[in-house]
C-alpha cells in the first residue's frame, strides 16, 4: 500500500472556495471602515467651528433668546471665515445662522455633515444630519 503524499484536488478546490467566500464578504467591510477613518478629517474640521458658534450665541446680546441670526455666520463675531479651498479629506466648511455645514472630497463620495445648534435657557444642544448619517460614515 502507498501513503497518501500530499492533499487530493478536491481538498484544494475546497480551500480556494472557503478563502474566496472570506475574501468576498471582508473587501467590502474594509473599503467602508476606510472611508469612515477619512470621513472623521471632515468631522474634525466642524468641531473648530462648534465652539466659535457657541462663544457666538454666549456673547450675544441676549443670550437667552433661542433663536439664532445672521450674527453667528462666517466672519462676524469671532467666527472664522468659511474653508472654501480643499484640505485633504475636507471640500469646504461654512457657519450660517449657527448651522455648520462640513462638505467632504469625493474621496469620501462628498458627503456632508452638518451640526445645527438648538439653543434654550440653559444649553445648547447640537444635533448632526447630512447625508453622512445615510451612508453610515458618521
Amino acid at each position: 500500500m502507498k501513503k497518501q503524499a500530499g492533499f487530493t484536488l478536491i481538498e484544494l478546490m475546497i480551500v480556494v472556495a472557503i478563502i474566496g467566500i472570506l475574501a468576498a464578504v471582508a473587501v467590502p467591510q474594509y473599503q467602508t471602515y476606510t472611508k469612515k477613518a477619512k470621513f472623521t478629517e471632515v468631522v474634525q474640521a466642524a468641531q473648530g467651528f462648534k465652539s466659535q458658534v457657541e462663544i457666538c450665541l454666549q456673547n450675544r446680546t441676549d443670550p437667552t433668546s433661542t433663536t439664532i441670526g445672521d450674527e453667528c455666520s462666517n466672519g462676524t463675531n469671532g467666527i472664522a471665515g468659511a474653508v472654501t479651498a480643499a484640505l485633504g479629506k475636507v471640500a469646504s466648511v461654512s457657519v450660517a445662522k449657527g448651522v455648520i455645514t462640513a462638505i467632504g472630497t469625493t474621496e469620501v463620495n462628498s458627503a456632508t455633515f452638518i451640526l445645527s445648534p438648538t439653543v434654550s435657557a440653559t444649553a445648547i444642544i447640537w444635533t448632526k444630519s447630512g447625508s453622512c448619517t445615510t451612508t453610515g460614515l458618521c
